[in-house]
Order: C-alpha cells, then sequence, then structure tokens
C-alpha cells in the first residue's frame, strides 16, 4: 500500500513539473515575445517549490487515508470471522438442537428454510416453498385454526411472544409433532417487517406425555390397589411411600397423607406372616421382584389377606428409581379357599363311608343271595305242576339273577374306584374282541346283527385286558339289547392311529338316546334312557370308569331313531 502511494505522489509531481514547463514556455513566447531570462527562471524555481510541496501534502493525505483504510479493512475482517463463526455456531446449534430455523419477510412474503426442513422432514430442497402457503399448508387441518389465531395475534402485538405446539406434515404424509417459537424484527417506525422463528420436533416428548397420561390413568382407575415408594432403605428396611391410588384406599381406609413418607410395614401387625415379611425386605435390599400373601390390617384395625408384589423400576440410565406394588384383597378367596378344604374332607369321609357301606352291603347280601340261587337250583328238579306258582318261580329267578349281576357290577365298581393303580399289561385288540364275540355268540346267533370288524393289527400297552373285555362287551350288549325293531341290526366296531393315539369306535343304528336331555347324565351312576325292565343303569358308568382307570377318554354322539357311536381314545405306545 504504501509503495502505491508513492508511485502516485511521484506520477502527480512528474505530471505538475510537465505541465508547468509546458505552461511556462507557452507564457513567454506569447507574452513576453521569448524574453526567458530572469523571470523564467523565478518561476520555474517558484513552480518546483510548490508543485513538490503540494505533493508532500498529497502524500500526507494519502497516508492519513491508507492508514484509515488498513483500519477498516482489519474491521472487516474481523466482522466476517465472526459471522463466519456465528454462522457456524448456529448451523451447530441448530443440529443439536434438531431446530429448523425460518425467516419471513413479510412485505414480500417470502419464506427462508435452514437445512432442518430437508433433515427433520424429509424434503428435497426443490420441494421446499418459498412463500408462507407452503408452511400453513403442511400444519395438520385441526391444528391450523388454533395456530393461526394465535400467529395473527401476535402479528398484530396483541401478544408479547409466540410459541404454540402442532402438527407439521413430513415429505412422506405422515405428521410429527413440533414446538414452534418466534420474534418479531420492526423497522424504525414499529412496523413489523419480518418474523423469524425455530421449529423443534417433540415427536417422541408427546409419545411419551401420551404414554406418561395413559399409564396415569391406568394407575389412578385401577380396580387393584397401586402402590409407590422410592428406594432409600436408610431409614426404614421398606423403602417409603410416595404414591397410593384411589383403589388403594378404598381398600384399606388409608388416605395419602396417613401414609405418604411412611414405610408399608405400618399395614403389618402381629397376625402377620412374618416369614412373608422377611422374604419381602430380602427382594428389596437385593432390588428383586418378589410375591408375598400375608394378613395385613386396615386403618379401623380389621384384618385382610392381601396378595401383595414389589416390582423394582428403572430409570433411562438402568439405576433403580422406584418400586412399584400390586396389591389385592383376596380374603374373600381365600376364605373360598377354606369353604373348598372342608367340603373336600367331608366329601372324602362321605366317600369312605359310601365305600364301607358298599362293602358291607355287598358282602352282607352275598351270603342270601347264594342261599336264593341254591334254593332257585333245587327247586329246578322238582317238577311243578300248578301253572301259577310256576310262573312266580321264573320271576323269582330271574329277579334273583339280576339282583346278583347288579351286586357283581357294584363290586366291580368299587374295586376301580378303590384301585387306582390295576395290573397292566400288552394287549393285542383283536385277541379281546375275539373272546367278547366268544362269549356273546348265543345272543350274536339269535338276533343275527350285521357286524363290520375293522381292527388294526396294534396292541396297547400299559392297559388292563380284563377291563378292556369288560368295555367291549357292555358296549356290544348294548347295542344288540337296544336295537331298533323296525330294521336289522348293524354294528361297527374299527379302530385306527391319529397322532400318537389309538381310536376305538363302536357305532350301531339302534334306538338312540336323547343328548339334549340326557347328555349331562349318559355316564351316570343308575342312569336310564330306555323303558326296558333288564336295564340296571350302570353299564356306561362302569364302562367310563374302566376306561378313565386306564388314561382313556370315552364320548359319545346320537340320534334317536338313527343310532349311536362311543369313540374311545387311548394313548398309543
Amino acid at each position: 500500500m504504501k509503495n502505491y502511494s508513492n508511485k502516485i505522489i511521484l506520477i502527480y509531481i512528474l505530471i505538475l513539473i510537465l505541465v508547468a514547463i509546458i505552461g511556462h514556455n507557452l507564457f513567454v513566447n506569447y507574452f513576453l515575445d521569448g524574453n526567458k531570462e530572469g523571470l523564467f527562471h523565478y518561476g520555474y524555481i517558484k513552480d518546483i517549490i510548490f508543485i513538490t510541496f503540494s505533493g508532500l501534502i498529497l502524500k500526507a493525505i494519502l497516508y492519513q487515508n491508507t492508514e484509515k483504510n488498513k483500519s477498516i479493512f482489519k474491521k472487516l475482517q474481523l466482522t466476517n470471522i465472526e459471522i463466519k463463526e456465528s454462522n457456524e455456531r448456529y448451523d451447530i446449534v441448530a443440529k443439536a438442537t434438531s431446530d429448523t430455523i425460518w425467516d419471513w419477510k413479510m412485505e414480500d412474503d417470502s419464506f427462508i428454510w435452514n437445512k432442518g426442513i430437508q433433515g427433520i422432514f424429509g424434503y428435497k430442497k426443490e420441494d421446499v416453498g418459498k412463500t408462507s402457503k407452503w408452511w400453513f399448508d403442511r400444519i395438520h387441518p385441526e391444528d391450523s385454526l388454533k395456530m393461526s389465531v394465535k400467529l395473527y395475534s401476535f402479528l398484530e402485538q396483541k401478544t408479547e411472544k409466540w410459541q404454540d405446539e402442532y402438527r407439521f406434515q413430513c415429505a412422506d404424509g405422515t405428521y410429527k409433532y413440533v414446538f414452534d417459537r418466534g420474534f418479531l424484527v420492526k423497522d424504525d417506525n414499529g412496523k413489523a417487517v419480518r418474523m423469524i422463528g425455530a421449529i423443534q420436533d417433540v415427536t417422541k416428548q408427546k409419545e411419551e406425555e401420551q404414554r406418561l397420561r395413559l399409564l396415569e390413568t391406568v394407575i389412578t382407575q385401577s380396580k387393584d390397589a397401586v402402590m409407590i415408594t422410592d428406594t432409600d432403605t436408610s431409614e426404614n428396611e421398606i423403602p417409603s411411600i410416595i404414591f397410593i391410588n384411589s383403589a388403594f384406599t378404598d381398600m384399606t381406609g388409608y388416605s395419602s397423607k396417613d401414609v405418604i413418607g411412611k414405610s408399608p410395614s405400618m399395614f403389618f401387625g402381629k397376625k402377620s406372616d412374618i416369614m412373608e415379611y422377611d422374604k419381602l425386605k430380602t427382594a428389596v435390599q437385593n432390588y428383586k421382584e418378589c410375591f408375598i400373601e400375608t394378613i395385613n390390617y386396615k386403618k379401623n384395625g380389621t384384618e385382610f389377606w392381601v396378595n401383595f408384589s414389589m416390582i423394582p423400576v428403572t430409570d433411562k440410565d438402568g439405576e433403580h428409581s422406584h418400586w412399584v406394588s400390586i396389591q389385592r384383597d383376596v380374603t374373600e378367596e381365600k376364605e373360598k379357599v377354606k369353604e373348598r378344604e372342608q367340603l373336600i374332607r367331608e366329601l372324602t369321609q362321605n366317600n369312605k363311608d359310601l365305600k364301607q357301606f358298599s362293602y358291607i352291603t355287598s358282602h352282607n347280601l352275598r351270603a342270601p343271595l347264594s342261599n336264593l340261587t341254591g334254593l332257585l337250583n333245587l327247586i329246578e328238579d322238582i317238577t311243578i305242576e300248578d301253572p301259577e306258582l310256576k310262573e312266580i318261580i321264573a320271576g323269582f329267578s330271574k329277579s334273583t339273577h339280576l339282583l346278583n349281576e347288579t351286586i357283581n357290577d357294584l363290586v366291580k365298581v368299587i374295586i376301580i374306584k378303590d384301585n387306582p393303580s390295576i395290573q397292566k399289561e400288552k394287549v393285542l385288540i383283536k385277541e379281546v374282541f375275539e373272546n367278547v364275540f366268544n362269549q356273546l355268540s348265543f345272543l350274536i346267533s339269535v338276533h343275527k346283527p350285521i357286524l363290520k370288524i375293522d381292527l388294526e393289527d396294534v396292541s396297547i400297552l400299559e392297559i388292563n385286558k380284563s377291563y378292556l373285555e369288560s368295555i367291549f362287551l357292555n358296549l356290544l350288549t348294548n347295542a344288540i339289547k337296544y336295537r331298533a325293531p323296525i330294521r336289522q341290526l348293524k354294528v361297527g366296531i374299527a379302530t385306527k392311529i391319529v397322532d400318537d393315539n389309538l381310536i376305538i369306535t363302536f357305532k350301531d343304528n339302534g334306538i338312540g338316546i336323547d343328548l339334549e336331555k340326557n347328555k349331562d347324565k349318559i355316564f351316570g351312576l343308575y342312569q336310564r334312557f330306555h323303558n326296558y325292565p333288564d336295564s340296571k343303569g350302570l353299564g356306561l358308568y362302569l364302562v367310563k370308569s374302566q376306561v378313565e382307570s386306564m388314561n382313556g377318554t370315552i364320548a359319545v354322539s346320537s340320534t334317536v331313531g338313527k343310532g349311536t357311536t362311543f369313540t374311545i381314545t387311548f394313548k398309543y405306545n
């Protein structure tokens, strides 16, 4: 800069000297008629001195101006650096706070957005609008009116500040909750000419607030008692209570002011289970969840059974922050359990008494029945001429025979119920059925049923052969006994393996059973569904007892006038 000033001064002096010389020559030639002596030299020297002096003055002026320019230039450099650093800080803060900065010039309705509108809301640079309309169009319709009223009230300077929360549309059509705030820039006349604002994405905070409000509603409206404690065990072994819901007050009678700041141990008393209390203390010490059941005491001193849980709660850093306790009054359930246990004891005793009675009855009846049977056998050898007496004796013989069968069936039932661990063996289905067929050969030859037998060559492990034979015998006898008189009897017996289960089906086309009336008592003791004189009502009860004693199941389907199907299922090994 100094060299540049010296060049200017040198050129300035040379030009002025040149002008002075030319001027002097013209002056002498035209005004002094060529007389140069004396005056020329004097004037020339005087001009040179003047020119040199003016050059020095110019140099001083230029030097002063140069120094001033240097100062201004330095200030401009510092200002540019500050502006650059400010812009960098602005960009960093905008990124760190997830803020989207906008600048609205109201006079020409021009709108400028920073890069946050792209990074946060997903818009491409070319898709971002340049006017306020683009902004307003992307505010959720449900929030637009409220937000506009507040904004224009601020623009008209009716309110001191503007901030609002609304939903802003993203490029993919979804909405994010945002918190927007801005301030006005005014001209010298106090007129608002510009507004600058910052939009912050608060979607996660909003969702968390909604979740917390929902949890608060659940806790406050829950029918179960809820208690929250802190984690400080320095004064009490169980931390102090900081919250209870209304259900807790309803259950215990204690209000919030009665219990806040106190330990839950205040609800324990002389009949509380000390072992359960110790279990709770140990869980609290080890920050483990705990479930106990004990007697607690209400505010009025009433005892009640409570199902009590303590569950540790951690904060976002994984630090243990609170305990949440869910409590239920289970006094009524406890009383029902006691009643049930008492009922079970009574039923068990009744069963023992009934078994004893059955043993005594069957034992005491066997001797008279044996005598009667022996007498009837002797009478058979005597010729009786009187037809009425003969008919009476025949009826008496039949009744005695039925009574003997009933007692035998009762004994079988007693044996099954009294001996759950029966003898089990490997049994081949076909062999069992052949034995049953031989026993009923007379009935089969008399009634000539159409038998469709489809027995797979399978065997059952862990089953009682005599029980299985008795089941087959009862079901096949029933099919013959309750045949339909208007058509020939058809009986289908089949077995198949399905998913490791052996399924045995007995199907007939007999008179059927009305299941709408008798479904719940089909396998009941002494239940009769037809008016047959020799029906004892023990067969199906005996069948079900034998099936279940071998860990099987039996089901029935039947239609009156069409027939009945029994399905028996055993585990196939």
